[in-house]
């Protein structure tokens, strides 16, 4: 692990004074987490700073050939005031898949974990109390060449900012209605769709801002050979349950493995549900919501933890999952898992970290 320096802000910003109208990602905290990569160097120069711009050369690679990645995760108050991460390995250690993937040099995990924890320790005060807030962390790498040519960089820049984030629901869990997006694609296997690399998001917002205009709040992506079966909703997993059965496309290197995915099945086998990752066929769904079979359906995902769907539209066919609100499975699953992230509930599978 490498010695981080840490240079505090001589001119600290005023923090919000209404915690219940943070919104997302619009606030950004006193300082920030770099560190940078050099071939034959390896990472180097850890160190806290003022959050500040950083110069840019108009040739610098990511900007043209679009190495970059990033990942999200949060920091949580309990109601002791004490402060605790969620699950912060797994999500670093998905940031390397992603970096090797994306020919990126693979992170300093350890050096990554202590910079933030630096970090969020010197701006704490950031961290909001009221329920349903948080912390948001972006962790971030870039390639820094500057030059024109396709290859990989032989120089990175890897950071971390922290923003404020109001809670997702201020009303409790709302429903979204989604589009089944038969157009165009996302991801196929064997690309780079398992990855949280900024190229996925930007195939996406083409898509996301049709559905928009047509009144729905998301678009659920098709596989990208057939355009028949079910992968992901542009931010989430998604899950569709038969009763007490919760089912999920199964990870085929085309849908980003996702940490809260993978934490709401671990809790929903504990909580005694049956669970299943296989091939989830876009009309059967559409079948089985008519039917009756389907009785929930949701997203899982960092900022909103579960999302209700209630409604599902494809071409210009519509159905209602459920009764349009929010089941009894994903209030449960929302329930618990976020209740382990605040330190409501205990934490049985060692996820939480305290800082």
């Amino acid at each position: 692990m490498l010695d981080i320096t840490v240079t505090r802000s001589d001119h600290l910003k005023q923090k919000p004074a209404d915690e219940g109208s943070l919104g997302f990602g619009r606030l950004f905290t006193d300082h920030m987490f770099l560190m940078d990569y050099e071939a034959g160097r390896g990472w180097h120069s850890a160190r806290v700073v003022p959050y500040d711009n950083f110069p840019m050369d108009p040739a610098a690679m990511v900007f043209h050939y679009g190495q970059a990645i990033f990942e999200g995760m949060k920091c949580y108050r309990r109601s002791d005031g004490g402060l605790q991460l969620f699950r912060p390995r797994d999500n670093f250690a998905r940031m390397s898949r992603s970096a090797a993937r994306m020919g990126m040099p693979v992170l300093d995990e350890e050096t990554a974990l202590e910079g933030l924890r630096q970090l969020i320790l010197l701006d704490q005060d950031w961290v909001p109390h009221r329920d349903g807030t948080s912390l948001y962390i972006r962790p971030t790498m870039i390639s820094m060449d500057v030059g024109l040519g396709v290859h990989a960089s032989k120089t990175y820049r890897f950071f971390i900012i922290l923003s404020p984030v109001g809670a997702y629901y201020k009303e409790g869990l709302k429903p979204v209605s989604i589009y089944v997006e038969d157009e165009y694609v996302r991801a196929v296997r064997g690309g780079v769709g398992f990855t949280k690399c900024a190229g996925n998001y930007a195939a996406s917002i083409l898509a996301g801002d049709v559905a928009e205009k047509k009144g729905f709040s998301q678009v659920l992506w098709l596989d990208g050979v057939e355009q028949r079966y079910v992968e992901e909703v542009g931010s989430m997993n998604m899950m569709f349950a038969y009763g007490q059965k919760i089912v999920t496309p199964r990870l085929n290197g085309s849908i980003l493995p996702g940490i809260t995915r993978d934490s709401v099945l671990t809790l929903a086998r504990q909580l005694g549900y049956e669970t299943e990752e296989g091939r989830l066929d876009v009309h059967e769904i559409f079948a089985d919501a008519k039917a009756g079979r389907l009785t929930e359906a949701f997203g899982t995902g960092t900022a909103a933890v579960i999302s209700p769907v209630g409604t599902l539209a494809l071409k210009d066919e519509k159905v209602v999952l459920g009764d349009g609100g929010i089941g009894p499975i994903a209030q449960k699953l929302y329930d618990t898992l976020t209740g382990i992230q605040y330190g409501r509930l205990p934490d049985q599978n060692n996820w939480i970290l305290p800082l």
